[in-house]
């Protein structure tokens, strides 16, 4: 960590304590949302498109199915993702006690850039380091384990919901059916009336109810705990 330069109060605020990055602010309410959408459906989008692979055969229908969307709507979907936040919500607390530790600290030295000595000064430098170096740990340590749950809930609905899309292929007379949501998706156009997006998410809500009907809503998060004032 950079010494604090002894002329400039504002250089005291930049650099006594290492600035976080205003994307790594903590936010993990936020961080497991966005982490759920982008990696759900990932083990079903890659055993779809190997299914529709193969050109359809003559006369045949085709139809679209969004899997991000259908695994992500359906109730046992939405009960996993209540389930990750309710989960998470004593380290994403942590995490955000952490970092108001750090901005507490910052205050801190620069309020008393001009009357604390070296020593002091470099107390809490090194505190600040400390405190920076631990969380961002943290936060690594977190989102390796979200995305770990999270490969769970895509492999435990992914797997049943191609079940579902298979018996519902078969019954229709559907002979090949394009994921809309996969990066690589070769549709560039397809009719609404080919969607089946809602038959499969109500099918699948149907073949595996949730226990108590509905999935529960998201509790909130505990406020964290006042973290102490640092002393230097």
């Amino acid at each position: 960590m950079q010494g604090l330069p002894n002329s400039s109060a504002a250089g005291a605020r930049e650099k006594a304590v290492p600035e976080m990055n205003k994307e790594n602010t903590v936010n993990s309410r936020n961080m497991i949302r966005m982490a759920l959408a982008a990696v759900l459906c990932l083990l079903g989008t890659t055993a779809l498109r190997a299914q529709a692979a193969a050109a359809p055969a003559a006369g045949g229908k085709i139809a679209i199915l969004n899997v991000r969307q259908a695994i992500v709507a359906t109730a046992e979907g939405k009960q996993a993702s209540a389930e990750l936040q309710s989960q998470f919500a004593p380290r994403q607390n942590e995490l955000e006690a952490l970092n108001k530790q750090i901005n507490d600290l910052r205050q801190q030295i620069a309020a008393n850039q001009n009357t604390w000595n070296d020593e002091q000064k470099g107390m809490a430098q090194a505190k600040g380091q400390r405190l920076a170096q631990q969380l961002d740990r943290k936060q690594q340590e977190m989102q390796t384990d979200v995305n770990d749950a999270q490969s769970e809930v895509v492999d435990r609905i992914g797997r049943k919901m191609m079940d579902v899309l298979d018996r519902y292929a078969r019954e229709n007379g559907f002979v090949a059916v394009f994921d809309s949501s996969a990066q690589s998706s070769p549709i560039i156009y397809a009719a609404n009336s080919i969607d089946v997006t809602q038959d499969i998410i109500r099918l699948y809500d149907q073949a595996y109810p949730v226990k108590g009907g509905s999935a529960p809503a998201a509790k909130p998060a505990a406020a964290p705990a006042k973290p102490a004032a640092a002393k230097p």
